[in-house]
C-alpha cells in the first residue's frame, strides 16, 4: 500500500516488497542504458582522426613544452580546455567555477597513467596566474597555457566572449600526433571517473570484452587494477 511522504517532494513510501519489484524493472532500463554506453564507446573507437601538422608552443612549469610533451611518453591524452582567460568566469583572479567543479573529480591520475593514458589542462591564462590558481585549488594535476599560440582557436573552443571549454582526446605514433576525440557542453559533465575517460580513448579500457578494432591492446579485465600508490610495485 503506497503512502505519502511526510514531507512534500519525498518519494511515495511502499513496503519493502513494492519496493523491490520497482527496483528490479528500473534496473532493467539501467542495464539496457549500460549496454547502449559500450556500444556508443565501440563506435566512438572506430571514429577516424586527424592528424596535427601545426606546432604549438605552450607555457609550463619547467618552460615551453610543445603538444607532443604533453603526453609525457605515452601514446593517448587527454587534454582538458579550461577556461581560465579574459571573459571566463572569474577572470581575472580565478579560474571558471564549472571548470573548477570539474577538475575536483577527476579520478586519481596514475589509473590513467596504468592505462598509457596522460591527463593535462589547457587554459588562454599566462602561466603564473595558472601556477598560482592551481596552488589555491591544491591540484596537482598538468597545466599548461596557451596564451602565446592559435591552439584554443584551432581547436574551435572559443566564443564571441572569449575562452570556451570542452575536451579532447589525442593519439600519438612516434612524433606524428591525431585528435581523435572532442567533446564539451553537457558530454563533459558525467565525466571524472577513470572509466568514464578510458570509454572516450580509441584503445579503450584495453579489456578482453571490449568491442575494439583488430590490433588494439586487450587483456583480462580486473588483473591491472591497482591502488592508486602500488602500480609498478
Amino acid at each position: 500500500m503506497k503512502k505519502n511522504a511526510s514531507q512534500s517532494g519525498f518519494p511515495t513510501i511502499v513496503s519493502q516488497t513494492e519496493w523491490e519489484t520497482e527496483l528490479n524493472k528500473l534496473r532493467v532500463k539501467e542495464k539496457a542504458a549500460t549496454r547502449a554506453r559500450d556500444a556508443l564507446a565501440a563506435e566512438r573507437r572506430r571514429l577516424p582522426m586527424v592528424r596535427i601538422d601545426k606546432s604549438y608552443v605552450f607555457a609550463g612549469p619547467s618552460g615551453e613544452v610543445s603538444l607532443l610533451d604533453l603526453f609525457e611518453g605515452r601514446p593517448q591524452l587527454l587534454l582538458y580546455h579550461f577556461m581560465f582567460g579574459p571573459g571566463a568566469p572569474g577572470w581575472p583572479e580565478k579560474g571558471c567555477d564549472g571548470c573548477s567543479m570539474f577538475v575536483d573529480q577527476i579520478c586519481t591520475l596514475a589509473h590513467l597513467h596504468a592505462r598509457d593514458v596522460s591527463f593535462c589542462l589547457v587554459s588562454l591564462a599566462p602561466f603564473p596566474k595558472i601556477q598560482s590558481y592551481k596552488k589555491y585549488m591544491g591540484w596537482d594535476i598538468p597545466w599548461v597555457s596557451s596564451a602565446e599560440n592559435d591552439f584554443n582557436k584551432d581547436f574551435g573552443v572559443t566564443t564571441d566572449e572569449g575562452e570556451d571549454f570542452g575536451l579532447s582526446v589525442f593519439l600519438r605514433d612516434g612524433k606524428k600526433v591525431y585528435r581523435t576525440y572532442f567533446t564539451t557542453a553537457r558530454g563533459v559533465e558525467s565525466l571524472g571517473s577513470v572509466w568514464s575517460f578510458l570509454d572516450l580513448i580509441p584503445f579503450g579500457r584495453q579489456e578482453e570484452w571490449e568491442d575494439t578494432p583488430p590490433g588494439r591492446p586487450q587483456f583480462a579485465p580486473y588483473v591491472w587494477w591497482r591502488r592508486h600508490n602500488e602500480y609498478g610495485a
